[in-house]
């Protein structure tokens, strides 16, 4: 049997949302078929392995969308295991059934399909998607997605003559199978990275084994618009265009104060917008994306290269590549995290300007300190939060809760969120978060290379960075002005990151590394903000094509009984002999009444 959503009626989507607010929006209908399948032929690198694509191509297509928009996306799993698609910073509004992580949906098993249905409400920016279970994401399935600001709100700059989406990622030379059966052992689990820096799907323009290079075509005179998403499992690296500066202008959802920049580092799930003027002599000039903490040289597959040609020019990009700030430069990048703020005069989703609403007196309702750390646990390497290791149970959480109240699924606060338990255990990390309650969460990375936090269903403002060990009196140092609103944030080794976050978007939450090991192999955690009112302007019912799985198992198809045998046709000498038998009636009859009238 195959799901589909057909039976999610859009307009209720539209309706609950809408009756939020006092001014009617456009809710616009976006319909998508994915046939998502494992391709062999496409071989990004030199490497024979299966790439997952959708509708054929890798990366995947652009979803474009504005805001308000209620997308319905068919999902045809054409591939060989489960599968899910999760939508990296669409915050879901009061709709977790719509996540597509293990713990708010049943996978689509393979033949199967299912129709994801969500409005990008009250959001701008530049986004992206990819699979979220079984390390798929290793072999592709990823792509773009960006949602535009409507007709009546304005942008804080000048329309750009194009945009366009750079998937920047790094990518294993083996199979993901291949690679996620290591898991298992120390070295790959901990130390082993990806071989290769893959710009949309393809090598770098600089490597011999490269078959195909990305290029972008721009006018002279022109302004772009570049959309770059880290895309990759790993490594954060840092984005160069040569001879050109870049102009910051968004990420993930929040226009930043604009800034002129040389480079900029992306860390791994994360989103911006930069502005490109062509303002050189027409040639073609590199751009380059190489790995943060790494000694990857200028020719090494690690570092990424595309180009960006000019229409008219003749002349292929030559010369060094653009230099870079050293790799092991934590200082520049820190400080350049800081340097992004929020445009507090600018409208975003909304006319109001993103300032009306800021953290500078916000009370704080909880606190958690959230520690990434690796673990060794029955002899098996695993990454944890607080000493937890998350375990994937069969049921998905929110199933559990709205079926069961989470009964034999989870325990909901059975572990700390603001210590860690002295010896690392395996368990399904659920914490409760308090509904319309400011939360405060600092991210410790006691890792040696750079981590990347992410929060479903909540933008979250970046107020502080540290080294060492966070302490409450640090509070002092935090930027509460014009902290910039994202869904994802890197934490630097030995360090510590702080953001608030208002938890006004019942549902069941993830939070989690970005880092597709460390995701993988356990950290991660639940929040779930309850609202205990059945409102469904609150929050959203399960949908129509709801699947089950785990405890909840769909009831059995009915037996099938066979219909019993249709009677036989007669025969054509019974037939004869009916027909004999008729006239003969007919005889008698003519017979009777005749001697009748006679008699008369």
């Amino acid at each position: 049997m195959a799901f589909s959503g057909a039976g999610h009626p859009r307009l209720i989507i539209c309706a609950y949302f809408l009756s939020l607010v006092l001014t009617v929006a456009h809710c616009n209908d976006i319909f998508l078929k994915w046939y998502v399948a494992v391709d062999r032929t496409i071989t990004p690198v030199y490497a024979d392995q299966p790439v997952i694509t959708i509708n054929g191509k890798f990366p995947g297509p652009l979803i474009n969308a504005t805001t308000d928009d209620v997308v319905h996306v068919n999902v045809f799993n054409d591939i060989d295991e489960p599968l899910l698609f999760t939508w990296n910073g669409i915050e879901q509004r009061l709709n977790s059934w719509e996540d597509g992580v293990s713990g708010t949906n049943c996978a689509i098993q393979p033949k199967m399909n299912w129709t994801y249905v969500f409005q990008i409400k009250d959001q701008i920016g530049s986004f992206s998607y990819f699979p979220s279970i079984n390390f798929q994401k290793a072999a592709g399935g990823f792509g773009p997605l960006r949602v535009n600001n409507r007709i009546i709100i304005s942008v804080p700059f000048p329309k750009p003559e194009a945009e366009f989406d750079l998937l920047i990622g790094d990518w294993y030379r083996r199979s993901y199978k291949e690679v996620r059966s290591q898991m298992d052992n120390d070295d790959w689990a901990y130390h082993n990275f990806p071989d290769w820096m893959l710009i949309n799907g393809k090598g770098s323009y600089m490597h011999r084994n490269t078959k195909r290079h990305a290029s972008f075509t721009v006018t002279q005179g022109n302004t772009y618009r570049f959309r770059i998403s880290n895309v990759g499992t790993a490594w954060s690296f840092n984005f160069r265009i040569q001879n050109h500066r870049m102009v910051l202008v968004e990420t993930e959802g929040s226009y930043t104060n604009q800034i002129s920049l040389d480079s900029l580092d992306v860390h791994v799930g994360q989103s911006y917008s930069v502005l490109v003027t062509a303002d050189q002599n027409q040639s073609d000039y590199y751009i380059v994306a190489s790995p943060k903490m790494s000694n990857a040289t200028s020719n090494s597959s690690l570092v990424g290269v595309a180009v960006l040609r000019y229409d008219n020019s003749t002349d292929h990009a030559s010369g060094p590549l653009p230099s870079g700030p050293d790799p092991f430069d934590l200082q520049f990048s820190l400080n350049q995290a800081k340097s992004i703020k929020w445009n507090l005069t600018t409208g975003a989703a909304r006319p109001n300007p993103q300032g009306s609403f800021n953290v500078t007196n916000v009370t704080l309702s909880q606190n958690f300190i959230l520690r990434g750390s690796i673990a060794e646990i029955n002899g098996a390497p695993y990454y944890a939060v607080n000493n937890v290791s998350y375990l994937t149970p069969d049921t998905p959480l929110k199933l559990a809760d709205h079926l069961a109240n989470g009964t034999g699924v989870y325990q909901l606060d059975q572990f700390p969120v603001n210590s860690s338990i002295i010896n690392p255990v395996r368990g399904v990390f659920v914490a409760t978060g308090i509904h319309k309650g400011w939360i405060e969460i600092v991210f410790k990375n006691d890792l040696d290379f750079i981590d990347s936090w992410h929060f479903d269903g909540f933008g979250f403002f970046v107020v502080g960075f540290g080294d060492g060990e966070w302490t409450p009196e640090l509070r002092s140092t935090y930027n509460t002005y014009d902290p910039v609103v994202r869904s994802t944030v890197q934490v630097y080794p030995g360090g510590w990151t702080a953001v608030y976050a208002y938890l006004d978007n019942p549902g069941m939450w993830n939070l989690r590394s970005q880092l597709l090991k460390n995701w993988y192999l356990g950290q991660e955690l639940y929040l779930r903000v309850y609202d205990a009112d059945p409102d469904p302007a609150k929050e959203l019912p399960p949908p129509q094509n709801l699947l089950l799985c785990g405890n909840f198992q769909p009831p059995p198809s009915p037996p099938h009984i066979e219909p019993p045998p249709p009677p036989p046709p007669p025969s054509k000498s019974g037939g004869a002999l009916s027909k004999q038998l008729a006239w003969f009636h007919i005889f008698v009859i003519f017979v009777v009444t005749t001697l009748f009238i006679y008699q008369q």
